[in-house]
């Protein structure tokens, strides 16, 4: 019976273990082909505050870490971005950062996918148009 015991609290573990390095606690993205572990990996290994996770269509995806100071954290970073390709900043609606630039509009748009991450979604223009 000890035996038992002993193996039942092994799987257990190993278990654990296996949520905890694939980081299978995070919610889900609502991008499709990357994980959230792929993604907070790429965060971590950029030289930036935030890291573009995946283009999807006409859109780029970003993560940034909002260190628990929430979504204005991450819209000062975004503001950076956009602005550093030449997009001026105008409003911000919900969830949409409103940029303009040569009579164009273009709209970020930010989603809390836990208290420290914050993702982004941008149309791919916004590069292209620098």
């Amino acid at each position: 019976m000890k035996k038992v015991g002993l193996i039942l609290a092994i799987v257990i573990v190993m278990i654990g273990v296996f949520i905890f390095v694939n980081k299978l606690y995070y919610p889900t993205l609502p991008i499709e082909n990357v994980t959230a572990k792929e993604a907070i990996h790429k965060l971590k290994e950029s030289d930036s505050k935030l890291a573009e996770i995946a283009i999807e269509g006409d859109f780029i995806w970003y993560i940034i870490s909002s260190k628990n100071k929430g979504i204005d954290f991450a819209d000062e970073n975004i503001k950076q971005l956009v602005a550093a390709n030449g997009w001026e900043f105008k409003d911000k609606a919900g969830a949409g950062l409103i940029f303009e630039k040569d009579g164009e509009t273009l709209v970020a748009t930010t989603q809390m996918w836990t208290k420290k991450y914050v993702l982004v979604k941008i149309p791919s223009y916004f590069k292209v148009h620098s």
